[in-house]
């Protein structure tokens, strides 16, 4: 237990950054999903054609890939300096974002048409149509999948660990580094597993409550 007692300190901060590229990479992937989603779905062939391309281009497009343009590409572009740790954020939530899309288009198409006809029967435009009408009932129908997709972010945050961002997959590396800091690598990595599992299994205990919440709902 050395490898836990004697680098608290490491371990915290680990675990910090990978819960903020969580929330917030996670955050974004969920506004900006719900836009596209609603995009694909819009009578309007334009956005129609721009949520498509978006969905077609950046989910096809490696992580790994992704990662690198926004960590070193972005810098060259001439715009305000950020971290690394915001711009694998950004990477991260805008990769994600297509995921939510697509499970969110999915939800949507099991909304019976008739209702979103009879919404627009009575005057509604489409983005109350979509959040009045449409996204409430396709949210409860997608939980199994949007938490697959995030539980999947959560694990992606470890390709963060190889652009310089000190979350859980680099604290190896971190350790070792340090001068006189107690740990195997294999016992460390073993242990940040242990980690990632217990995050795991407490999304899917979530998943459980949203479920029979909005079973009860129904």
């Amino acid at each position: 237990m050395d490898v836990i007692f004697g680098n608290l300190d490491l371990w915290g901060e680990a675990i910090a950054n990978t819960l903020l590229v969580f929330f917030i990479g996670g955050l974004i992937a969920l506004v900006l999903g719900i836009i596209v989603g609603a995009m694909r779905v819009s009578p309007v062939p334009i956005a129609r054609g721009v949520g498509t391309a978006y969905v077609n281009i950046v989910r096809n497009t490696p992580l790994t890939l992704v990662f690198f343009f926004f960590v070193f590409g972005y810098p060259q572009l001439g715009l305000p300096d950020l971290s690394n740790t915001v711009l694998g954020i950004l990477a991260i939530g805008i990769y994600t974002a297509t995921y939510v899309a697509e499970v969110l288009r999915a939800g949507i198409n099991t909304v019976p048409v008739g209702q979103a006809e009879a919404a627009r029967a009575i005057g509604l435009p489409f983005g109350q149509v979509m959040t009045l009408v449409v996204l409430p009932q396709a949210f409860r129908s997608v939980v199994p999948p949007m938490m697959s997709v995030f539980i999947a972010l959560l694990k992606n945050t470890t390709v963060a660990a190889g652009f310089s961002i000190g979350e859980l997959a680099a604290l190896r590396a971190t350790i070792n580094d340090a001068p006189g800091r107690p740990g195997n690598p294999m016992e460390v990595l073993l242990w940040v597993a242990v980690v990632f599992v217990v995050l795991v299994l407490a999304m899917s205990a979530v998943q459980r409550h949203l479920e029979n919440k909005w079973r009860i709902a129904r």
